[in-house]
Order: C-alpha cells, then structure tokens, then sequence
C-alpha cells in the first residue's frame, strides 16, 4: 500500500494477524470541501461538502473527495479491511460500443476488497523516497483544535515520478475510527484536515466541520446492492484489458 498511484482495483495485499485497539466513539464526521490550489476552480455544490461513518474501529463513506478513484461509488472500513464498490459500467459501455470486447461480461459494478498486513502497517513510518511511493511523518508535541477535538499533526511525504518529494500536511485525531485507516494512506484514526494536489495547480482541503456523536445504526454501514466480486485472476484480466482499451482509445 506504499504506492499512492496504484489503482483501487489492482491492489490485492494478502492478509496479516494483527492485533488492533479499538476506539468506541460512533457518529459522523462533516466536512467543508474547498479550492485551496494557486489555480482556483468552482467544485460542484454536491462535493462541497463531505462525510464519514465511525462506528468503533468502522467507518463508511461515499464522499467523492475521499474515493481513490473516479469509479469509486462507497468504501468501507472493517480494522485492517477496506472494501470498495467500483462502477465501471458507463466506461464499459462506452467501450463495449466502441467496438472493445473484454473477457468479463458483466455489468461492471464490481467489489474489490484490500487487507492489510503487519508489514504493510510497520512501511508507513519507514523514509521512502522511490517514485510514486511515500511515508507518513508523525510530528510530536504539534496540535490543534478542530471541529472540538484536539488533532495530532502528520506529514505526508509523497514523491512523484522523478522521486521529488511533495510533503503535505494532514490532521488527525486517534481517538475515532480504526488504529490504522488505510481508506487515508494508513494514518492513524480519522483526518480532521488535509489538502489533496488534484494536479496542474489544483488542490482541495477538506476540513471537519462538526462531529455529531451517536445517530448512526449497523444498517448505515450497509454496502449498496447490485455489485458482484470477481476472482484475482479474473479481477487481474479486467483491469489489464481495461488499461489496454484505455490506452488504444487514446492513442
């Protein structure tokens, strides 16, 4: 999981025995969602505003700002598991009448499920500075107060594809939410803060607003009907006759 460019789908990390504390605070978190890049842009009225589902060491969210790809539809948060339902069904249809055949002949709503390992836990803190990857630097003694919780500060080191190094900070509160929350990079418990570089100038912060403590039930954490779970190999064939359609159509 040290690899922030890779896509949702292709990351299928095999599972560890890890021993992980459990928070018991349940309730929502609401974010405000801004243009923060020194190149503004309007967002949608929808995506100004964002929201997460804590209920112990789970969370839920369908926010777009917090989905690790355009066909992300709903992520959820079990400890170390994440599953994540992809829609590809508009994309495949474009394709399929494009005249691109593929393999897999469903829908395209697809569930794909990643678990982290101890070793995947005990990367995140490691200094890491091969392209695409990053570490997570946690700062001592630096905090804040947001939406009424104190935040701990981390840094997010991240280096692109010439191994440059883009640090961003991101706050966060340990007290909610699961140990390690790998739905953000792994930090621990859930972000209070962070901006996020959407490229060519563009960034976005998204900032807690309120913690509403309570009003959440087992069925708000329920995954929405209709998506189908694929094989390894059978998930590896899609998302590699996908890549290539992907790269014919833009030649």
């Amino acid at each position: 999981m040290k690899n922030q460019y890779v896509i949702s789908f292709l990351i299928l990390l095999a599972a560890g025995s890890v021993l992980v504390a459990q928070n018991s605070f349940k309730g929502r978190v609401k974010y405000k969602v801004e243009s923060t890049g020194q190149v503004a842009f309007q967002l949608p009225a929808e995506a100004a505003e964002a929201e997460i589902l804590v209920s112990g060491s789970d969370i839920f969210t369908k926010s777009a700002i917090f989905m690790s790809t355009p066909f992300s539809e709903a992520v959820l948060v079990n400890d170390l598991k994440v599953t994540i339902c992809e829609n590809y069904s508009q994309l495949l249809d474009f394709l399929r009448n494009q005249g691109s055949e593929f393999t897999y002949q469903g829908s395209g709503k697809l569930l794909t499920r990643q678990t982290a390992s101890q070793q995947d836990i005990d990367s995140l803190v490691i200094p890491d500075n091969e392209p695409g990857h990053f570490y997570l630097e946690y700062v001592d003694g630096e905090t804040k107060e947001i939406a009424g919780v104190v935040a701990k500060k981390v840094i997010r080191h991240a280096f692109d594809a010439e191994g440059v190094d883009h640090p961003a900070e991101m706050w966060y509160n340990d007290q909610m939410g699961p140990q390690y929350n790998f739905l953000f990079l792994g930090i621990k418990g859930i972000p209070l803060m962070c901006t996020q570089d959407m490229g060519d100038g563009k960034a976005v912060t998204y900032t807690a607003t309120e913690i509403v403590k309570g009003k959440v039930k087992a069925t708000d954490f329920m995954l929405p009907d209709g998506y189908e779970t694929l094989s390894d190999t059978d998930l590896r064939t899609f998302a590699t006759e996908l890549q290539e359609e992907i790269e014919l159509m833009n030649e």
